[in-house]
C-alpha cells in the first residue's frame, strides 16, 4: 500500500511542473498559493479531527514541523528562482540532487547505508543526468542559477529527513498542517519582500492554482509525508526523482510537448535504481 501511495504522489508532483509552465501568475506566488490553499483544505480536517493531537504536540514536535517546513519553503525560495537564471535542464538536474544529500545527513547522523542503497542512488541519478543532460554554462548568473537549484535539492532532502521523524509519533495531518502553515507565512513574506503579486490573475489562473494544490500538494507532497514513515527518507528521497521524467511524458500528453527521446530510457534506469535502494532498505530493515 505504502508504495503504492507513493507512486501516486510521485504522479501528483509530476503535475507541478507542467502546471507552473502553464499558469499566468509569478513563480514564487504560485509557490505561496499552493501551500496556502492546501492549509485551507486542511484546517477544518485538523481542527474537528485532530485538535487534541495539535494541542498536545509539544514544543520539540511542533518546531521540528516548523523547521520542515522552513526548508520546505527554502526548497521553493531556491529553485523556481533558479529556473529564470540558469537552463531548466542544469536546474532540474541539481535540484534532483535531493536523494544524494539524504545520504550524505544520514551518514552523518551515523547511518550507514547499504552498497546497494548506495548503488541505487546512483544509478537513479544517472536516469536523470540522461534525461536533463548537462548544460552548465559558465556565466556568473548562471552559475549562480546552478548554486540556487542545488540549494533546493541539499533543501528538500533535510525536509524529508525531518519528516521522517516528526511522523514516527504524528499524523501526517498534524505535521502537514504545521509544515504547510509555515511554509505559506515564509513564502507570503518572501512574495512581499520581492513584490511578486499575489492577485490579480485569470480565473483559469486561478483553477490552475487549485489543480496544482489538489495534485502536487495534497496528493503529492502530503503523500510523500504519509509514506516516508515507513518506506524511510532513502526510499522516498530516491522515488521523487520520477518526477523529472513524469513531467516531460505529462507534458507531452496535455501541452503537446513532445518528450526527449531519452525520455522513456532514463524512467527504465530511474525505475531501475529505485528498486535498488528498496531492496537494499529492506533488507537493512529485514
Amino acid at each position: 500500500m505504502d508504495l503504492f501511495l507513493l507512486a501516486v504522489a510521485v504522479s501528483g508532483i509530476s503535475l507541478s511542473a507542467p502546471l507552473i509552465a502553464a499558469t499566468a501568475a509569478p513563480a514564487l506566488a504560485i509557490a505561496f498559493w499552493r501551500n496556502a490553499m492546501a492549509v485551507g483544505a486542511l484546517t477544518p480536517f485538523a481542527l474537528l479531527r485532530h485538535r487534541a493531537e495539535l494541542a498536545g504536540l509539544g514544543l520539540r514536535r511542533i518546531l521540528l514541523s516548523a523547521a520542515a517546513g522552513t526548508l520546505l519553503a527554502l526548497h521553493f525560495a531556491l529553485w523556481l528562482p533558479s529556473l529564470h537564471m540558469t537552463s531548466v535542464a542544469s536546474s532540474t538536474a541539481l535540484v534532483t540532487t535531493t536523494p544524494i544529500w539524504t545520504a550524505i545527513l544520514l551518514r552523518l547522523r551515523g547511518h550507514r547505508p547499504p552498497a546497494l542503497v548506495k548503488a541505487g542512488v546512483v544509478v537513479a541519478f544517472l536516469g536523470v543526468v540522461l534525461l536533463t543532460g548537462v548544460d552548465l554554462s559558465l556565466s556568473p548568473r548562471a552559475l549562480f542559477g546552478d548554486a540556487l537549484a542545488l540549494g533546493g535539492g541539499v533543501a528538500a532532502a533535510g525536509y524529508v529527513l525531518i519528516g521522517a521523524e516528526v511522523r514516527r509519533t504524528v499524523s501526517t495531518t498534524a505535521y502537514t498542517y504545521v509544515c504547510y502553515a509555515t511554509t505559506s507565512l515564509l513564502l507570503l513574506l518572501v512574495c512581499l519582500l520581492s513584490g511578486s503579486a499575489l492577485a490579480g490573475y485569470s480565473g483559469g489562473t486561478w483553477l490552475k492554482l487549485l489543480l496544482l494544490t489538489g495534485a502536487a500538494q495534497l496528493l503529492g507532497h502530503s503523500l510523500i509525508n504519509r509514506v516516508v514513515r515507513n518506506l524511510g527518507p532513502s526510499v522516498t528521497s530516491t522515488a521523487i526523482l520520477l518526477e523529472t521524467p513524469g513531467a516531460a511524458l505529462i507534458a507531452a500528453l496535455w501541452l503537446g510537448q513532445t518528450p526527449p527521446a531519452a525520455a522513456y530510457p532514463a524512467l527504465a534506469v530511474i525505475l531501475a535504481g529505485l528498486a535498488l535502494v528498496i531492496t537494499g532498505d529492506r533488507r537493512r530493515t529485514g
